[in-house]
Formats: C-alpha cells, structure tokens, sequence
C-alpha cells in the first residue's frame, strides 16, 4: 500500500481496510485542523488506487469494510468515484461496508441522482464534520459552511439513503461562546438528524491558527466544567433517534450507545460527573493531540 503523508480514519474505523483516494483536504482551513497540513490536495491517478486496491487484496482473505481516505473523498466526480467503487465491490465482493469523509457541502453539490448511483454501487456512510451549529462559531473557525447548507447536503444525503455519521466539537465556541455553541449546535442537530452522531471535547492541536488564538488570549478555552454541561444540554435536548459515539478519548465521560434509549443512562453519567469529577475545578480541559 502506498500512503502518503499521515493518514487519518475515524475511531470508529479502526478494523476498515484504508483506500487512499485523495490527498489531503480540499477546504483545509479550519482553524483548530491540522490533519492534512502536510499535503497540497489533489485526487489520486485511478490506476494508483486500483493497483493499491489489488494490492490489499494479496494481503487480506477477507475484508468486511472498507474506509476510503483522505479529507472530504466526496469531492471526487461522481464519474471517478463510481469508479473506485466498483473495483472495490468487484475485488472484495465480502465487503459489506464502504464509508468515506465528506463534508456537507460536498453533498450539496451533488445531485441526488448522482449520490443515489454512488449509494447502489456500494457507498453506506459518510463522515461528516459539523464542529458546530452557531454561525458565528463556524464563521470564526473558518469551517466554510453555513447551517444552511448544512441542511442542505443532509437532505440530499437521506434522498439518496446514505447513513451520515456528524461529528462536533464540544468547547468549540470557548468560554465566551459555550451557550450560544450548544444550544445552536443541537437546534440544527435536530432539523439534520443524522443516523450516527460523534461528540468530542476540543482538543488544541500544534501548530494551528486555533493554538496561535489561545496563546494570544484571543479564544479562551471551555472549562471543563462548561463541557460537560454541554454534552448534558444535548442529551437533554436531541429529539431524534441516532447512534451515539460519545466515547473519543478526549471526552470526560465517555459513552456509546443507541439514542434515546439509553438517555437516562447517559445523563445520570454525565450528572455524576458534574457534581464529583474533581476536573471541574480545574480551568482547562487536558487533551491529548489526534
């Protein structure tokens, strides 16, 4: 297999076989991102990941699914896509899962025609990075996207039947903005009900424009205490049925599970943690780099 640069996938991937269709992010100017700093974006040659894909196919008997990197693969013509798709079906004709990163826009300017020919040539998820439902938040994150378009590319994505798993950060408005962050983040939550949801707390990454703004003073981090107050408003206030990843390793109380059903579970949890976490004392959540 031949990767370039660092490679990401989500947790929840750890046991996909990884396809390099792009390289780097299209957008690649969020402020708290460095995932793909090291790269200049660009679609690989079709005939490099075919030999990548025949490949992984000398190495592994079998292979139940499949996550194709890098940032936003969505971006891809759907021609290109439909491509990759079928050599990966045609190759690993056991594969019951193939997923990719996109991002909301991404799905926007498809059509649902084009996703519905994506979705019957194998595609089942897409990971998609929220990071918050308040506009100005997503403004000073420079994420490149509206709640609106957001809304958008949901519905596109559920005409055409491809699961979305949203991911979003809490903390990500900071001190000043943790109320308007959260409640504004659910609010759109609810108008996009994703089948799969994935909270996490911020985490500062090195060398990023975020990490500049907090040595400057300018974002003043979340209190933990603010965090899990956040994730407390959620469990509160979602109204839709979904798979819950709460459990990424920066998160103070990490939890997994199907929504609603375990929601008095999870909110005793996280009441628990409120009221006895010694962290909530402290200033600054401690996180750990991806």
């Amino acid at each position: 297999m031949n990767y370039e640069g660092k490679v990401y996938r989500p947790w929840i991937e750890a046991n996909s076989l990884l396809i390099q269709v792009t390289l780097g992010c299209s957008h690649n100017t969020c402020t708290f991102c460095d995932m793909f700093s090291d790269k200049r974006f660009r679609v690989r040659k079709v005939e490099d990941i075919f030999a990548d894909i025949e490949q992984a196919r000398k190495y592994y008997p079998y292979v139940p699914s499949i996550f194709l990197i890098d940032g936003n693969v969505m971006v891809l013509k759907t021609a290109t896509l439909l491509k990759v798709l079928n050599k990966i079906k045609e190759t690993f004709p056991e594969c019951k899962k193939i997923s990719l990163y996109s991002s909301f826009n991404d799905l926007k300017r498809k059509s649902v025609e084009d996703l519905k020919l994506l979705k019957e040539a194998g595609l089942d998820m897409a990971y998609i990075g929220l990071e918050s439902g308040d506009r100005e938040t997503l403004e000073r994150i420079e994420k490149g996207m509206t709640p609106e378009e957001a809304v958008e590319g949901m519905a596109n994505a559920k005409a055409a039947g491809i699961r979305v798993l949203a991911s979003f950060i809490f903390g990500m408005g900071g001190k000043e903005r943790s109320k308007e962050h959260i409640e504004e983040t659910v609010k759109l939550l609810n108008i996009l009900q994703p089948e799969e949801i994935a909270p996490m707390a911020l985490a500062i990454q090195p060398n990023t424009k975020l990490e500049q703004q907090v040595e400057s003073g300018e974002f003043v981090r979340a209190t933990p205490l603010q965090i899990l107050h956040e994730e407390k408003y959620l469990l509160e206030n979602m109204n839709f049925e979904t798979v819950y990843w709460g459990d990424h390793g920066n998160n103070i109380a990490p939890m997994r599970g199907y929504f609603p059903d375990l929601k008095a579970s999870f909110l005793n949890r996280i009441n628990h943690e409120i009221e006895t976490n010694p962290i909530t004392k402290q200033k600054v959540h401690n996180t750990y780099a991806w």
